[in-house]
């Protein structure tokens, strides 16, 4: 009996864990986090002058965690009707009931607004870059474009796009071409990767009435523009070239890679999911192992 107990304890434990990292979209908040630290270390690697102490290395990592996290929990709350309905997402605490949603809600706010208070002690372009980031997300995707528009991808994607900025400001008021680069970069990477996620989920999308590309303009036309957007990552990668040219050649053969799996396949692969199946687990891998090179490239080498 007792180790009945124990193990139903550690069963329990286990589905709490499960359903908080659910809550928080685990793997969305570290690939958010990332491009924040690549902007600190970028910031440190140009501007070897700037004033700079761990304390605000913290506090600007640690806001920024609460500020994304706060975004994608209050997304969960707002979003509870449709993850009811698809498949992929009708396990989240917010749908089984494991979470009220009135504390979900409250969850959210608290850790949006300890985010800010955390941010308002490093510098005030960090805070506005996390603001924009935040409203975006929450209000002008998550509430208004999402459920209406086929392009909230775009909108959702300048949310994303906006991270590195805010560990590039904490550091200094400077503006550099690395920065930049990231920004491009993660706002073209972040069109295709959601369009081949529609493209897999395409069903559950459309019984969920969200207005993706491939349910409002077909799969064919998603596929086309995952292309193109993949193969603007190449030009944008040049971009980099204040790293130097041997980061510079290593992004843009990444870039390449992708481009080459998306025409390859979009030529010869007849299975639209698997197409799709190729091209995010390549997104996924390229965009984590771009920004760990940059904290590299800038802070370890």
């Amino acid at each position: 009996m007792e180790q009945v107990s124990t193990d139903t304890i550690e069963a329990s434990k286990t589905s709490f864990l499960q359903d908080v990292k659910a809550l928080f979209k685990g793997l969305v908040l570290v690939s958010n986090i990332l491009p924040v630290l690549a902007g600190i270390t970028a910031a440190l690697y140009v501007n070897q002058t700037a004033t700079h102490s761990i304390l605000s290395t913290i506090l600007t990592l640690l806001g920024t965690t609460c500020v994304i996290a706060g975004a994608l929990v209050f997304n969960n709350w707002y979003d509870v009707d449709i993850d009811a309905v698809m498949k992929r997402t009708m396990h989240r605490p917010t749908v089984t009931g494991q979470f009220a949603l009135s504390t979900v809600f409250n969850i959210a706010m608290i850790l949006s607004i300890i985010g800010f208070i955390l941010l308002s002690f490093t510098t005030l372009l960090t805070v506005i870059f996390a603001l924009i980031g935040w409203v975006t997300y929450v209000f002008l995707y998550t509430i208004w474009a999402k459920r209406r528009y086929t392009w909230n991808t775009i909108i959702g994607s300048v949310s994303g796009a906006v991270t590195p900025l805010i560990g590039w400001y904490a550091i200094t008021s400077e503006l550099s071409l690395i920065p930049i680069a990231m920004v491009v970069i993660l706002f073209l990477w972040q069109m295709p990767h959601t369009y081949v996620i529609a493209i897999k989920k395409y069903n559950e999308y459309k019984v969920a009435g969200v207005k993706m590309l491939p349910v409002t303009h077909g799969i064919d036309v998603a596929k086309r523009r995952t292309t193109y957007y993949l193969a603007s990552l190449i030009p944008s990668s040049l971009l980099f070239y204040p790293l130097g040219s041997v980061f510079m050649i290593i992004a843009v053969a990444m870039a390449s890679a992708g481009f080459m799996i998306a025409i390859t396949g979009y030529l010869k692969q007849k299975d639209d999911w698997n197409w799709a199946n190729q091209i995010f687990l390549f997104s996924v891998n390229y965009i984590m192992l771009l920004f760990i090179g940059i904290v590299i490239a800038t802070f370890v080498l």
